[in-house]
């Protein structure tokens, strides 16, 4: 089976969510597929080492960059179209073959509109929309991103799989060298409450300043850190900081490179994912697999990632998330206890078992099932 693969993704200078997904899913499909063929489609060439080479991978780099989707990658499906093309974070082209199956990450936009620009909720719905139409086959990274595509745009329960997303093998507690040294290069000389993510409004960041400002007074000496890109509609979360004050206990170091997570992660006292929606939420698992205890909401698809080994609070509630930063932050017991559960919890999800069942779905819908040599039959 020759299988193709939106890979522009994968190769982006700072990699966030979706695009760590798309290269760790490539990755994991080569791997498991030794039996197929691959065709990995790019807007330019990939940094070396970034994506797998060899004699069943065939990297084809299209032009132009404006437009990318729907007139280089839609040209060259016409031209020359695989037996099935995966869309593992983007939309699909407007020329795509009748097997062709696309992961829809979430649907936020539609939850929270108010909280992204009126130009971004006509782009993603118009995009989502004509993906669900377009692909045989949707995958989801949660039972609750496959609810709201059932409820949202009556996506029928059939064509959509759920696969959840794997986790670096790389995410692992960082030695006490490597924490000094990541506290050191970021300025970090006291302890911290850590977020990772773009800021962002449905990230929920003005409730975690606000909660973060009623710690009581013998947590005074501890600092909260949001570490990532400023996204759009940043402004109420810094306007937050400004209002309460708190600019010098509040630290914004920027986007963190993929390599210095697993220190800083480490490092932390706690992670909190204090979001009004998200479809998966890999940063929970990556505290976990860094022996760090979580504090989440209750909303979209925390629940399922986070298990029984966070600590949860209804997204909306500044005054139980104000209360859980201080019973966690007060107790090193409890944050013991919920390191312990969050390493056993997080090995669950693994790349390995997420790429073998994406390749699952991609046989079926090319109309064949995978073989036990990974040969496509009929």
């Amino acid at each position: 089976m020759l299988i193709g693969i939106d890979a522009s993704r994968a190769v982006v200078d700072r990699p966030t969510g979706t695009e760590n997904y798309s290269l760790h899913v490539i990755r994991g499909l080569v791997q498991a597929g030794a039996g197929h063929r691959f065709r990995l489609y790019l807007r330019e060439p990939a940094p070396p080492g970034r994506l797998p080479e060899g004699a069943n991978v065939e990297h084809v780099v299209l032009r132009p960059h404006r437009l990318w989707t729907h007139v280089g990658l839609s040209r060259e499906m016409a031209r020359r179209p695989p037996d099935v093309l995966f869309v593992p974070a983007h939309v699909v082209p407007l020329w795509h073959p009748p097997a062709t199956v696309v992961t829809i990450h979430d649907l936020g936009y539609r939850f929270f509109p108010h909280q992204h620009t009126w130009q971004a909720r006509l782009y993603l719905d118009a995009s989502t929309r004509f993906s669900c139409r377009a692909a045989r086959h949707i995958i989801a990274d949660s039972q609750a991103t496959a609810r709201d595509l059932q409820r949202e745009y009556g996506v029928p329960a059939e064509r959509i799989r759920v696969v959840y997303p794997g986790l670096d093998p790389a995410m692992a507690r960082a030695d006490p060298a490597a924490q000094d040294e990541v506290r050191r290069r970021y300025g970090l000389s006291r302890p911290f409450v850590l977020y990772v993510g773009t800021i962002q409004p449905r990230k929920n960041l003005a409730r975690l300043v606000e909660a973060f400002a009623r710690l009581p007074g013998p947590l005074a000496g501890v600092d909260l850190v949001l570490a990532g890109q400023i996204g759009w509609l940043a402004g109420e979360t810094l306007a937050t900081i400004r209002r309460l004050g708190l600019e010098g206990r509040v630290r914004l170091p920027g986007y963190v490179p993929q390599e210095d997570l697993p220190a800083l992660l480490s490092a932390a006292e706690c992670f909190v994912m204090p979001s009004l929606y998200e479809g998966f939420g890999l940063p929970v698992l990556e505290a976990m697999a860094c022996g760090t205890p979580v504090i989440c909401s209750d909303a979209g698809s925390l629940p399922e990632v986070a298990g029984d080994a966070a600590l949860q609070f209804p997204a909306t509630d500044t005054d139980a998330l104000a209360a859980a930063l201080a019973h966690l932050l007060g107790s090193a017991a409890l944050r013991q206890s919920l390191a312990s559960r969050g390493l056993a919890w997080c090995r669950r999800f693994s790349w390995e078992r997420a790429a073998r069942e994406i390749l699952d779905v991609l046989s079926e819908g090319t109309g064949g099932t995978r073989g036990a040599e990974g040969a496509e039959t009929e």
